[in-house]
């Protein structure tokens, strides 16, 4: 009787501990996205799935190749391997780091022919190699999207990186970035690599900072709003509107910005109350913007007065503590 009484309680605290495994909780990893990514069904990530952990990269690799909905929390910094190994990332999930200090270090994430992902609150870091400071050998990115819909990129903080900190390739469509700290790289963030004009992003409150150029560069974009953006210490050039590309610029703040704001041949650019502070170069302001979309005909958004804008975006982008825990 003891026996069994003991085998009893072993099966008992099993089942206790599967539980709790499965009860995990992950603070504010229920908020949906907003600007494109709203649009289009919406973007939920792994809202109503399983909440797991993962602390190795083959936790990570894992659950994030699974084929059902999931939030995944990154916690603590999880090395890639091999130097600049990007995570497949399939449809339907989340990936959240676990407070300020969470992400992944020497590689990246990508995402491919697949929808409805979000990735928050992760720090990428650290394919940066001093001899190959242009990207142009390996394409070590921090996140690299192609083909996907509804994706939404929000509170991370992206730098060092071999090749872009954000790529959204091959006509990715419905996307917001928001929140993001871009900075310490050269080719910062680049949207195109089609013929196809279809591209729908929304991009606000991110800090660009110390980057050179892809601030971003749209190539090939339908409607590319931008709006309450932080440019600070950029060498290369701004906002580009290259190739067949038609850009809404709101109440950003440009900052010892060369070429802060520009349109090729074939780009369009409407501007609404930016404001520049010591910047040389190019500033497009008006290229045939009686031609630009409206965004509040596609959903709702708030403008920030951008006097306020150099405090404010850097407090709030990027990490923080309280969330993913």
């Amino acid at each position: 009787m003891h026996l069994i009484g003991t085998f009893g309680s072993a099966l008992l605290l099993a089942a206790f501990h599967v539980a709790l495994a499965d009860a995990q909780t992950c603070a504010k990893c229920d908020v949906e996205a907003h600007g494109f990514a709203s649009l289009n069904g919406g973007t939920t990530g792994g809202k109503r799935g399983r909440i797991v952990t993962a602390k190795k990269l083959d936790d990570l690799i894992q659950y994030a190749a699974s084929a059902e909905p999931l939030i995944i929390r990154v916690d603590g910094m999880i090395k890639a391997k091999p130097f600049g190994f990007e995570v497949p990332v399939k449809s339907h999930k989340t990936i959240i780091g676990v407070g300020g200090k969470s992400g992944i270090e020497g590689g990246g994430l990508n995402i491919n022919s697949q929808k409805n992902v979000i990735i928050r609150n992760l720090k990428i870091h650290g394919t940066y190699d001093k001899d190959n400071w242009a990207g142009k050998v390996g394409d070590y990115d921090a996140i690299q999207v192609d083909n996907s819909t509804n994706i939404w990129i929000d509170g991370n903080h992206l730098a060092e990186m071999g090749d872009g900190l954000i790529d959204l390739r091959r006509d990715t469509d419905y996307v917001t970035v928001s929140k993001n700290i871009i900075e310490k790289h050269n080719k910062a963030f680049g949207i195109g690599w089609t013929t196809n004009v279809v591209t729908k992003v929304t991009i606000n409150d991110n800090f660009f900072h110390s980057t050179n150029v892809r601030n971003p560069s749209g190539d090939a974009i339908k409607h590319g709003h931008l709006y309450n953006n932080y440019y600070r210490n950029i060498t290369g050039y701004g906002n580009y509107a290259r190739g067949d590309t038609e850009l809404l610029i709101e109440t950003s703040y440009f900052e010892d910005v060369f070429d802060p704001i520009v349109a090729g041949p074939k780009g369009r650019i409407k501007t609404n109350w930016v404001k520049f502070k010591r910047c040389d170069g190019e500033i497009h302001l008006d290229v045939r913007g009686d031609t630009v979309f409206q965004a509040s005909k596609f959903y709702n958004y708030t403008l920030a007065d951008p006097y306020d804008i150099p405090v404010d975006v850097p407090y709030n982008a990027g990490p923080k503590v309280d969330i993913g825990v």
